[in-house]
């Protein structure tokens, strides 16, 4: 079985409350020098037999179509857990 990983992010004009929240709470928790955060969403896709370049095709479609909302996020990857971008 193969395994197709897809990350999805809020469009950079989006407000990110939760990335601001984290973003605040590192410093008091004594992670410091990071300037910002922004959170977002990964699936991970499990596939019969081998990941093809059509199957990464279809997950991008899948992607931008019902795992994200387009209007305020990115599909930023759809790869396979071993590495190759679709």
């Amino acid at each position: 079985m193969g395994r197709v990983v897809v990350d999805v992010m809020p469009k950079p004009e989006i407000l990110d409350p939760q990335g601001k929240a984290v973003a605040g709470a590192l410093p008091r928790l004594g992670f410091n020098g990071f300037v910002s955060v922004r959170q977002g969403k990964r699936f991970e896709l499990e596939v019969e037999g081998e990941v093809t370049p059509e199957v990464l095709e279809n997950a991008r479609k899948a992607a931008e179509t019902v795992l994200s909302n387009p209007v305020i996020e990115d599909v930023v990857s759809v790869k396979d857990a071993s590495g190759e971008v679709a």
